[in-house]
Protein backbone atom coordinates (compact mmCIF):
# COMPACT_ATOMS: atom_id res chain seq x y z
CA UNK A 1 0.00 0.00 0.00
CA UNK A 2 0.93 3.69 -1.10
CA UNK A 3 2.76 4.77 2.70
CA UNK A 4 1.39 8.12 4.59
CA UNK A 5 3.51 6.97 7.24
CA UNK A 6 4.48 10.29 9.36
CA UNK A 7 1.28 12.27 7.88
CA UNK A 8 -0.93 14.25 9.69
CA UNK A 9 -4.25 14.38 7.66
CA UNK A 10 -7.64 15.69 8.87
CA UNK A 11 -10.42 14.04 7.33
CA UNK A 12 -14.57 15.30 7.47
CA UNK A 13 -17.40 13.33 7.05
CA UNK A 14 -16.04 10.24 8.39
CA UNK A 15 -19.26 9.28 10.14
CA UNK A 16 -20.41 8.27 6.87
CA UNK A 17 -20.03 4.76 5.12
CA UNK A 18 -16.68 6.56 2.13
CA UNK A 19 -15.49 8.62 4.84
CA UNK A 20 -14.96 6.11 7.21
CA UNK A 21 -13.59 4.09 4.22
CA UNK A 22 -10.84 6.86 3.89
CA UNK A 23 -9.63 7.18 7.71
CA UNK A 24 -8.97 3.50 7.91
CA UNK A 25 -6.80 3.55 4.46
CA UNK A 26 -5.62 6.63 5.83
CA UNK A 27 -4.38 4.72 9.16
CA UNK A 28 -3.64 1.74 7.63
CA UNK A 29 -1.19 3.30 5.47
CA UNK A 30 0.34 4.91 8.39
CA UNK A 31 -1.08 8.01 8.68
CA UNK A 32 -2.04 9.73 12.18
CA UNK A 33 -5.93 11.10 11.50
CA UNK A 34 -8.44 13.82 13.08
CA UNK A 35 -11.81 12.09 12.30
CA UNK A 36 -14.51 14.94 11.65
CA UNK A 37 -18.36 14.72 11.33
CA UNK A 38 -21.71 15.53 13.24
CA UNK A 39 -22.38 12.40 14.69
CA UNK A 40 -20.29 11.98 17.85
CA UNK A 41 -21.40 7.69 18.62
CA UNK A 42 -20.66 7.19 15.15
CA UNK A 43 -17.31 8.66 15.18
CA UNK A 44 -16.64 6.27 18.71
CA UNK A 45 -17.95 3.46 16.92
CA UNK A 46 -15.42 4.38 13.94
CA UNK A 47 -12.29 5.22 16.41
CA UNK A 48 -12.74 2.23 18.18
CA UNK A 49 -13.05 0.15 15.21
CA UNK A 50 -9.33 1.45 13.96
CA UNK A 51 -7.74 0.86 17.58
CA UNK A 52 -8.95 4.27 19.12
CA UNK A 53 -6.16 6.19 17.70
CA UNK A 54 -7.69 8.99 15.69
CA UNK A 55 -8.26 12.56 17.48
CA UNK A 56 -12.45 12.92 16.99
CA UNK A 57 -13.56 16.16 16.21
CA UNK A 58 -17.26 17.09 15.95
CA UNK A 59 -18.14 19.39 13.44
CA UNK A 60 -21.39 20.68 11.55
CA UNK A 61 -20.73 22.28 8.57
CA UNK A 62 -23.74 24.75 8.78
CA UNK A 63 -22.43 26.33 11.65
CA UNK A 64 -19.96 28.84 10.46
CA UNK A 65 -17.71 29.30 13.52
CA UNK A 66 -17.74 25.19 13.83
CA UNK A 67 -16.39 25.20 10.01
CA UNK A 68 -13.68 27.95 11.18
CA UNK A 69 -12.51 26.57 14.00
CA UNK A 70 -11.88 23.41 12.46
CA UNK A 71 -8.39 23.08 10.44
CA UNK A 72 -7.19 24.90 13.97
CA UNK A 73 -8.28 22.27 16.50
CA UNK A 74 -7.01 19.22 14.05
CA UNK A 75 -3.72 20.99 13.61
CA UNK A 76 -3.71 21.34 17.57
CA UNK A 77 -4.73 17.60 18.11
CA UNK A 78 -2.49 16.16 15.82
CA UNK A 79 0.73 18.17 16.54
CA UNK A 80 0.73 19.81 12.63
CA UNK A 81 -1.24 18.85 9.43
CA UNK A 82 -0.30 17.68 6.18
CA UNK A 83 -3.62 16.56 4.60
CA UNK A 84 -6.78 17.63 4.47
CA UNK A 85 -9.38 15.01 3.19
CA UNK A 86 -12.90 17.15 2.82
CA UNK A 87 -15.65 14.59 2.33
CA UNK A 88 -18.30 15.68 4.56
CA UNK A 89 -21.82 17.04 2.69
CA UNK A 90 -25.47 17.13 2.41
CA UNK A 91 -28.19 16.18 -0.34
CA UNK A 92 -31.45 18.22 -0.34
CA UNK A 93 -33.07 16.32 -3.65
CA UNK A 94 -36.20 17.93 -5.46
CA UNK A 95 -36.93 19.06 -9.15
CA UNK A 96 -35.87 22.77 -9.52
CA UNK A 97 -39.24 24.57 -9.76
CA UNK A 98 -40.11 22.87 -6.32
CA UNK A 99 -36.78 23.67 -4.74
CA UNK A 100 -36.54 26.60 -1.78
CA UNK A 101 -34.37 28.82 -1.86
CA UNK A 102 -33.22 27.36 1.76
CA UNK A 103 -32.42 24.00 -0.26
CA UNK A 104 -30.32 25.44 -2.30
CA UNK A 105 -28.45 27.51 0.30
CA UNK A 106 -28.53 24.67 2.45
CA UNK A 107 -26.30 22.33 -0.17
CA UNK A 108 -24.11 25.33 -1.33
CA UNK A 109 -23.04 26.44 2.07
CA UNK A 110 -22.09 22.96 3.39
CA UNK A 111 -21.13 20.99 0.21
CA UNK A 112 -19.02 24.13 -0.93
CA UNK A 113 -18.92 27.25 1.19
CA UNK A 114 -17.34 24.98 3.67
CA UNK A 115 -15.03 22.94 1.56
CA UNK A 116 -13.57 26.24 0.28
CA UNK A 117 -13.54 27.71 4.16
CA UNK A 118 -12.01 24.68 5.19
CA UNK A 119 -9.36 24.55 2.04
CA UNK A 120 -8.32 27.77 2.70
CA UNK A 121 -7.96 27.78 6.34
CA UNK A 122 -5.12 25.32 5.36
CA UNK A 123 -2.83 27.03 2.80
CA UNK A 124 -1.07 29.44 4.96
CA UNK A 125 0.54 26.66 7.38
CA UNK A 126 0.94 24.16 4.08
CA UNK A 127 2.53 27.19 1.82
CA UNK A 128 4.63 27.88 5.19
CA UNK A 129 5.93 23.73 5.30
CA UNK A 130 5.67 24.22 1.56
CA UNK A 131 4.38 20.66 1.21
CA UNK A 132 0.06 20.17 1.67
CA UNK A 133 -1.94 17.53 -0.02
CA UNK A 134 -5.88 18.84 -0.46
CA UNK A 135 -8.48 16.01 -1.63
CA UNK A 136 -12.07 17.08 -1.80
CA UNK A 137 -14.78 14.67 -2.25
CA UNK A 138 -16.96 15.72 -5.22
CA UNK A 139 -19.26 13.57 -7.47
CA UNK A 140 -19.77 12.00 -10.99
CA UNK A 141 -22.74 14.47 -11.25
CA UNK A 142 -20.66 16.72 -10.58
CA UNK A 143 -20.12 15.93 -14.42
CA UNK A 144 -23.40 14.61 -16.04
CA UNK A 145 -25.83 16.59 -13.91
CA UNK A 146 -28.76 14.63 -12.43
CA UNK A 147 -32.46 15.02 -11.93
CA UNK A 148 -34.00 16.53 -8.84
CA UNK A 149 -30.22 17.67 -7.73
CA UNK A 150 -29.66 20.95 -9.22
CA UNK A 151 -28.54 22.11 -5.90
CA UNK A 152 -26.07 19.18 -5.14
CA UNK A 153 -24.89 18.75 -8.67
CA UNK A 154 -24.12 22.74 -8.64
CA UNK A 155 -22.14 22.29 -5.72
CA UNK A 156 -19.96 19.65 -6.48
CA UNK A 157 -19.12 20.80 -9.71
CA UNK A 158 -17.91 24.34 -8.13
CA UNK A 159 -16.22 22.28 -5.80
CA UNK A 160 -14.36 20.76 -9.28
CA UNK A 161 -13.89 24.65 -10.14
CA UNK A 162 -12.72 25.70 -6.98
CA UNK A 163 -10.31 22.87 -6.41
CA UNK A 164 -8.25 23.47 -10.34
CA UNK A 165 -8.19 27.28 -8.84
CA UNK A 166 -6.66 26.47 -5.86
CA UNK A 167 -4.29 23.95 -7.63
CA UNK A 168 -3.04 26.55 -10.15
CA UNK A 169 -2.46 29.27 -7.11
CA UNK A 170 -0.17 27.00 -4.94
CA UNK A 171 1.28 24.33 -6.74
CA UNK A 172 4.68 26.21 -7.01
CA UNK A 173 4.66 25.98 -2.96
CA UNK A 174 4.46 21.84 -2.89
CA UNK A 175 0.44 21.86 -2.51
CA UNK A 176 -1.74 19.71 -4.73
CA UNK A 177 -5.02 20.05 -4.69
CA UNK A 178 -7.10 17.35 -5.98
CA UNK A 179 -10.73 15.95 -6.46
CA UNK A 180 -11.97 12.64 -6.36
CA UNK A 181 -15.60 12.10 -7.54
CA UNK A 182 -17.22 8.74 -6.64
CA UNK A 183 -20.34 6.96 -8.79
CA UNK A 184 -22.98 5.16 -7.45
CA UNK A 185 -21.04 3.23 -4.21
CA UNK A 186 -22.29 0.91 -1.83
CA UNK A 187 -23.36 3.22 1.48
CA UNK A 188 -26.09 3.44 3.70
CA UNK A 189 -27.84 6.28 1.11
CA UNK A 190 -27.62 3.75 -1.69
CA UNK A 191 -28.97 0.64 0.23
CA UNK A 192 -32.48 2.74 0.71
CA UNK A 193 -32.33 1.66 -3.68
CA UNK A 194 -34.73 -0.96 -3.79
CA UNK A 195 -34.13 -4.22 -5.92
CA UNK A 196 -35.46 -2.77 -9.07
CA UNK A 197 -33.77 0.45 -8.71
CA UNK A 198 -30.26 -0.71 -8.04
CA UNK A 199 -30.51 -2.92 -11.37
CA UNK A 200 -31.41 -0.29 -13.63
CA UNK A 201 -28.44 1.32 -12.12
CA UNK A 202 -25.97 -1.48 -12.97
CA UNK A 203 -27.37 -1.96 -16.17
CA UNK A 204 -25.76 1.11 -16.76
CA UNK A 205 -22.48 0.85 -14.98
CA UNK A 206 -19.83 -0.95 -17.58
CA UNK A 207 -18.52 -2.91 -14.16
CA UNK A 208 -22.01 -4.41 -13.72
CA UNK A 209 -21.90 -3.25 -9.52
CA UNK A 210 -21.58 -0.37 -7.45
CA UNK A 211 -18.59 0.78 -5.98
CA UNK A 212 -17.36 -0.12 -2.53
CA UNK A 213 -16.25 2.86 -0.16
CA UNK A 214 -12.61 1.61 0.30
CA UNK A 215 -12.68 2.10 -3.78
CA UNK A 216 -12.78 5.54 -3.30
CA UNK A 217 -10.33 5.02 -0.35
CA UNK A 218 -7.63 3.51 -2.31
CA UNK A 219 -8.12 6.86 -4.72
CA UNK A 220 -7.69 8.98 -1.85
CA UNK A 221 -4.57 7.62 -0.20
CA UNK A 222 -2.53 7.96 -3.45
CA UNK A 223 -3.48 10.94 -4.13
CA UNK A 224 -2.15 12.21 -0.32
CA UNK A 225 0.72 10.32 -0.72
CA UNK A 226 4.61 11.00 -2.21
CA UNK A 227 3.71 9.11 -5.03
CA UNK A 228 0.94 11.95 -6.32
CA UNK A 229 3.30 14.72 -5.86
CA UNK A 230 3.07 15.75 -9.65
CA UNK A 231 -0.83 15.70 -10.15
CA UNK A 232 -2.58 18.22 -8.88
CA UNK A 233 -5.82 19.99 -10.25
CA UNK A 234 -6.84 17.09 -11.53
CA UNK A 235 -10.27 14.92 -11.13
CA UNK A 236 -10.24 11.47 -10.36
CA UNK A 237 -13.12 9.59 -11.17
CA UNK A 238 -14.17 6.12 -9.46
CA UNK A 239 -17.30 5.11 -11.31
CA UNK A 240 -17.21 1.83 -12.57
CA UNK A 241 -16.93 2.94 -16.74
CA UNK A 242 -20.13 5.03 -15.52
CA UNK A 243 -18.91 8.29 -17.04
CA UNK A 244 -16.02 7.79 -18.97
CA UNK A 245 -13.89 11.42 -18.87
Amino acid sequence: MTSLAGKKALITGASGGIGGAIAKAFVAAGATVAISGTRQEALEALNAEMGGVAKIITCNLSDGAAVDALPGLAETALGGLDILVCNAGVAKDTLAMRMKDDDWHQVIDSNLTATFKLNRAVLKPFMKQRAGRIINIASVVAVMGNPGQANYCASKAGMIGMSKSLAAEVSSRGITVNCVAPGFIKTAMTDKLNEEQQKRITDNIPAQRFGAPEDVATGVVFLASDAASYITGQTLHINGGLLMV
